[in-house]
């Protein structure tokens, strides 16, 4: 199991409006290139978004699918990744003294990467969180109404 967190200096509140926007998950999920809503649920449980990966001449589109959603607390989704089979990936979202603190959970969960899992597969996905928390944070507070406030006025 991968577990890994990030504090992000803004309120739950604007780390929820990133969350639940799920044209957005291309920005910081890693890996991804763009999503895109595919109903109009998202992030209610059974809600989907499909979302693209390329690299080099490889490209592939997926889906990911809301399995538990407990609104500014949980949101836990199920990755389908083709032949790979799927992965859960729980994000919990905590306040933490007028700031967040997001924890994310993610391991393999169905076909080749649940039969595979092992260390140095959770070595893959910590290195992966390494990236996407920051990038998740950096998001969060260019989207954030205060942040946008306080360039203003700078």
């Amino acid at each position: 199991m991968a577990i890994r967190h990030q504090v992000i200096e803004q309120p739950p509140e604007a780390v929820w409006a990133v969350l639940e926007d799920p044209e957005l998950y291309g920005e910081w999920v890693v890996g991804t290139l763009a999503s895109w809503p595919l109903d109009n649920q998202w992030p209610q449980v059974d809600a989907s978004l499909g979302y693209s990966v390329s690299l080099g001449p490889w490209s592939y589109e997926g889906r990911t699918v809301v399995r538990r959603f407990e609104p500014r607390r949980w949101l836990e989704l199920e990755v389908h990744s083709g032949r790979l089979g799927t992965a859960r990936i729980a994000i919990e979202v905590r306040s933490w003294g007028g700031h967040t603190l997001v924890i994310v959970d993610e391991h393999p969960l169905r076909g080749l990467g649940g039969a595979l899992h092992a260390a140095p597969l959770d070595l893959l996905i910590q290195l992966r969180h390494r990236s996407m928390l920051p990038r998740l944070a950096r998001l969060v507070e260019r989207m954030s109404p205060a942040a946008a406030s306080v360039d203003r006025i700078v």
